[in-house]
């Protein structure tokens, strides 16, 4: 067995079965390619690696024979590699992945030149109806060239999906690795929420005590990064509202930053979204702010609360998931307060969790119907959001 073999879904079983060539052209960012590679692997994912010559003189095929544990396809010959692959054949793969592409092989498949083993596997792919991506990496003042502009909204035109790049330091560079390989998984999913417009609202609130102190809560923001990747990967557009979190954001949602009830609040006018996913911890009272620094040598202090308005009452889409968390409490407790939130807002579901029952990645909980129905699903907090995802997806079809 290759030592790829080894690493095939460890991460997950998101590409398991899925066969996905990943075509390397001459961009400096084709260094990156071994690390995509195996990315890729370890998501289940069946790799083979196509080289077009330039692609050569940066990295050896070598390299990505080890990464994907086959030979790296450096030119067409007697074995049709780009029919067997990417023809009209039993098995075919489903996926074209071109990352980086050049904008000379971006140019070449937009106008129908043929002459390198990638800009081969693009025209029989896109011949036999396999989604082709393509991730353009070059220099900013290249992509600024009109005609690879023009050629770029071509391959739009022809159905070459483009994940766009990062521009920073003046070139355009492929976005980070999670971001393409997450694509890749959102491209051969089911897509039953695309054309959907997700929100998820998400972390922490802090409400200002006074002009230094904060009062908030342990919410780490991490449920609902995992709710919102759920919903990208099934094809959404998604829309992240996120409070104070100790869990990195990915950089493939639009995400708007909020810090008190009062800044979250003022955001609820823009709600116009299908589905609206809740597991924000919100303050449920603010204290009454003291102007300037509250003096530490006293031996007690009084602060008052005003109670903050319910939110989510007043959310209004095709679908909202509400969340409710407790702590010391019985299931059956849980699954009252549960039933308590469904009877006085508009939600259609809601996820009831107990504190002590939630670690890092992982969680338990009960998801609860209108109609008082409810399953109890346990394990890491994506699997955990993605069955609440395909959930909704089947109730808003």
């Amino acid at each position: 067995m290759h030592p790829a073999d080894h690493l095939r879904g460890t991460k997950s079983d998101k590409l398991k079965g899925r066969k996905i060539v990943l075509g390397l052209t001459g961009s400096i960012a084709a260094v990156e390619s071994i690390r995509l590679c195996r990315e890729l692997i370890r998501h289940g994912a069946e790799v083979h690696v196509v080289m077009s010559p330039d692609a050569r003189t940066i990295v050896h095929p070598y390299a990505l024979e080890f990464a994907s544990g086959r030979p790296a396809i450096t030119e067409i010959d007697g074995g049709v590699q780009h029919v067997a692959l990417c023809g009209d054949v039993p098995d075919k793969a489903e996926l074209l992945l071109i990352a980086p592409a050049t904008a000379n092989t971006i140019s070449k498949i937009a106008c129908g030149i043929d002459d390198t083993p990638v800009t081969t596997f693009a025209a029989t792919a896109l011949g036999t109806g396999i989604q082709v991506v393509v991730v353009p990496a070059m220099h900013g003042s290249m992509i600024k060239n009109k005609a690879v502009i023009e050629n770029i909204s071509k391959l739009k035109e022809m159905g070459v999906l483009v994940l766009e790049p990062r521009m920073e330091e003046a070139k355009a560079k492929m976005p980070d690795i999670e971001h393409i390989v997450t694509y890749a998984i959102r491209t051969v999913g089911r897509n039953d929420l695309k054309g959907r417009k997700v929100l998820v609202i998400a972390g922490s609130t802090e409400e200002p005590m006074d002009d230094i102190r904060v009062i908030t809560n342990k919410s780490s923001g991490e449920t609902g990064i995992e709710f919102a990747r759920a919903a990208y990967e099934h094809g959404a557009s998604v829309d992240l509202w996120m409070g104070r979190c100790d869990t990195p954001i990915p950089s493939y949602f639009t995400t708007t930053r909020f810090s008190s009830f009062k800044e979250l609040a003022a955001l609820m006018g823009k709600v116009d979204h299908d589905v609206v996913f809740f597991p924000a911890a919100v303050s449920d009272y603010s204290p009454d702010k003291f102007e300037g620094k509250m003096q530490s040598d006293k031996e007690s202090i009084t602060v008052t609360f005003k109670r903050n308005p319910k939110l989510i009452d007043a959310i209004k889409a095709k679908v909202v998931v509400g969340f409710k968390a407790q702590a010391k409490l019985d299931d059956e407790g849980l699954l009252d307060d549960a039933k308590l939130l469904l009877d006085r807002s508009k939600c259609s579901l809601v996820v009831a969790n107990k504190i002590e029952e939630v670690s890092k990645g992982r969680t338990r909980i009960l998801l609860v119907e209108k109609n008082g129905l409810f399953i109890n699903l346990e394990g890491t907090k994506f699997d955990v959001a993605e069955r609440v995802v395909d959930r909704v997806a089947r109730m808003i079809q």
